[in-house]
């Protein structure tokens, strides 16, 4: 299987894993063949990057995934019906978000070494909704290195999940003083309404865009001023950012390891040094399936990880000779002196 550009694919290619609609259902099932129109349906929908499936690389899989499809559909369609529930005036269903995030939990503490790698593909409809997950898992998995006791898992993994609440409520529903507008206003003063959570999850959505030098938004506060929790929010919420970009103001997606390295020069300054430092032990910076250029100017595609070791994984490197293919793989864990020069597009 290989990760690739939407610009990249042809018709024929086959499709190597499943696309989503925003409620869940699913759009396109891995194993299709790719036509003209479906191709062209995609890219009108927001996708940008596509896996496919490869002859040379059909026994490259995916890293094993934190948390099943079926857990992952089941939260797309919570996220969606919440989503619109707000923005008709209703009220959304607390209890099933809580035991949606209880199974989320339990996913994750039994894939708790796995390297977290954010798969799902996106479209301009399922986006929010695949941010939302995504920093959940980010999240959790931090807490969880961060020896977080059950109870403060939840409580930070339900306001990791809701920390964009606010961009569904209406102005009309949650009226706020002048200076209060941003979202982040909204989303905390509809969830200090559920008396059966925390008052910290609240706290996750109006402080997640706060920054430890004060620059950040919507108070400004800075270093101790913040919580731990929304600290953790914060790094998962500016890496999810990084990798998916921003189509409404053209920012485009940056690859992991870009993403990667400008939330570390962001330690101490902007993002939370030790929190950092525990993510970088579980994000996947350069996937199964991406093509690199090492150090030595062959190009290759990534195919295993090391965990602990997220830079230094395996490339397979494949050669056309004369009369057949030359195939070798390169292990950096073991070539220290080889490094990944680029990532091909």
């Amino acid at each position: 299987m290989k990760y690739v550009t939407i610009e990249d694919i042809e018709p024929g290619q086959i499709l190597g894993k499943t696309v989503y609609t925003a409620n869940g259902t699913v759009l396109l099932s891995a194993g299709m063949q790719l036509t003209v129109y479906m191709i062209s349906t995609l890219k009108r929908i927001g996708v940008t990057v596509l896996y496919i499936e490869d002859q040379l690389f059909e026994d490259v899989e995916l890293e094993e995934e934190v948390v099943s499809p079926k857990l992952k559909q089941a939260i797309f369609r919570e996220m969606y019906e919440l989503s619109q529930s707000l923005k008709s005036g209703k009220d959304f269903n607390t209890a099933s978000i809580a035991t949606n995030v209880d199974m989320l939990l339990n996913s994750v503490l039994e894939n708790k070494d796995v390297a977290l790698h954010l798969a799902e593909i996106r479209t301009a409809d399922n986006a929010e909704y695949i941010h939302a997950l995504n920093v959940c898992l980010i999240s959790s998995m931090i807490g969880i290195n961060m020896k977080l006791n059950p109870s403060q898992l939840k409580e930070l993994a339900i306001g990791a999940l809701l920390h964009d609440i606010g961009k569904a409520v209406p102005e009309s529903r949650v009226p706020l003083e002048k200076g209060k507008e941003h979202h982040t206003w909204r989303g905390y003063e509809m969830l200090r309404q559920k008396r059966e959570w925390s008052l910290l999850v609240a706290h996750i959505a109006l402080q997640h865009h706060e920054q430890l030098n004060g620059s950040g938004e919507p108070r400004g506060i800075t270093g101790d001023a913040i919580h731990q929790y929304a600290k953790i929010v914060a790094v998962a919420n500016t890496y999810d950012n990084r990798i998916s970009g921003n189509p409404l103001t053209g920012i485009p997606p940056m690859l992991p390891h870009e993403a990667c390295e400008q939330l570390m020069a962001a330690s101490e300054r902007e993002l939370d040094r030790d929190i950092l430092v525990e993510f970088m032990r579980i994000v996947s910076i350069y996937p199964n399936g991406t093509s690199v250029r090492l150090s030595t100017k062959e190009t290759g595609v990534v195919v295993r990880q090391h965990r602990g070791l997220p830079g230094r994984p395996v490339i397979r490197i494949v050669r056309k000779t004369d009369e057949d293919l030359e195939i070798k793989e390169v292990d950096l864990s073991s070539e220290t002196t080889v490094f990944i020069e680029a990532v091909l597009s």
